[in-house]
């Protein structure tokens, strides 16, 4: 050991140095420093790069059931009506806005089937709406076509009843022809007399059938014989007569106009009132 006054060396165990005499005090070794226990690295972690970083939430976790977007509802109404146009791309729009505002709430917007549903609705719609819009219009002037043939085949049967009711009233009330149309009806009568002979239907007597006017014209000399009055008849027949028949609205309703009188021959004409210079119905 070494003398703290002179330094000189000593042997271990001297109490006082062989030099200089001054007492030796015997030290005792100190304890090694530990250093600090390093942090243990986390798993996944790059050596002298630091450990990861936990990711964050977004936000608080939301409190309660979800709340049901707007957006989806109207998606799914629009899809609804997809058979009308601004229906299904209304559906188109508000189902994709609503699908996006429903993926960046994290959990606090509801609805994504309803979305879903009027999104794939309004697709659906705008698939068969062209379809629909070309079979309509090759079916819409099929169908005007075929109903104003039939009601130009009702104008023609309606006139023939009507040829047939005339000649009956003339051989049951010896009053000639009908004075006019309401003549041969019912409306007004129990049973059946001169003035009211329950011969037509009551359309019919009213000049207005089946997308056509009728029109019954006397032409002939007043008659209200004795015969007549006896009869019950008030107004006076006629000895001749004609009757029209026109469209209500030309090119919708019919075509062609009808013209009839007590010879019992049909005329028609094809784009003006017929008369008793057309040509006979084939």
């Amino acid at each position: 050991m070494l003398c703290p006054r002179c330094g000189e060396a000593n042997a271990v165990g001297t109490k006082f140095c062989v030099r200089c005499g001054a007492p030796l005090v015997e030290t005792q070794p100190s304890a090694p420093v530990q250093a600090p226990a390093a942090a243990p690295v986390p798993s996944g972690s790059v050596l002298g790069l630091g450990s990861p970083r936990t990711p964050q939430p977004l936000g608080p976790p939301p409190l309660g059931p979800a709340e049901t977007s707007g957006k989806a509802v109207a998606t799914l109404i629009c899809g609804l009506f997809m058979w009308f146009f601004p229906a299904a791309v209304a559906a188109v729009i508000l189902g994709h806005v609503s699908l996006s505002d429903i993926k960046r709430s994290a959990g606090r917007l509801g609805g994504r089937g309803m979305a879903m549903t009027g999104l794939v609705l309004g697709y659906v719609g705008l698939f068969f709406i062209p379809f629909i819009l070309i079979v309509a219009a090759i079916a819409i002037p099929n169908l005007l076509r075929a109903r104003m043939a039939a009601n130009e085949a009702s104008a023609v049967g309606d006139l023939r009843v009507l040829n047939t009711a005339a000649i009956s009233y003339s051989a049951s009330y010896s009053n000639g022809f009908p004075p006019s149309l309401m003549s041969l009806d019912g409306g007004e009568a129990t049973q059946a007399n001169c003035d009211h002979a329950h011969l037509v239907d009551m359309d019919l007597a009213s000049g207005l059938k089946a997308g056509y006017v009728f029109s019954y014209v006397p032409t002939g000399a007043s008659i209200l014989g004795n015969d007549a009055k006896a009869r019950g008849c008030t107004v006076a027949g006629s000895s001749s007569y004609e009757i029209h028949a026109d469209p209500v609205t030309r090119g919708s309703t019919g075509t062609r106009s009808f013209y009839t009188d007590q010879t019992g021959i049909i005329r028609e004409e094809a784009d003006a009132p017929a008369t008793s210079d057309s040509a006979p119905l084939e």
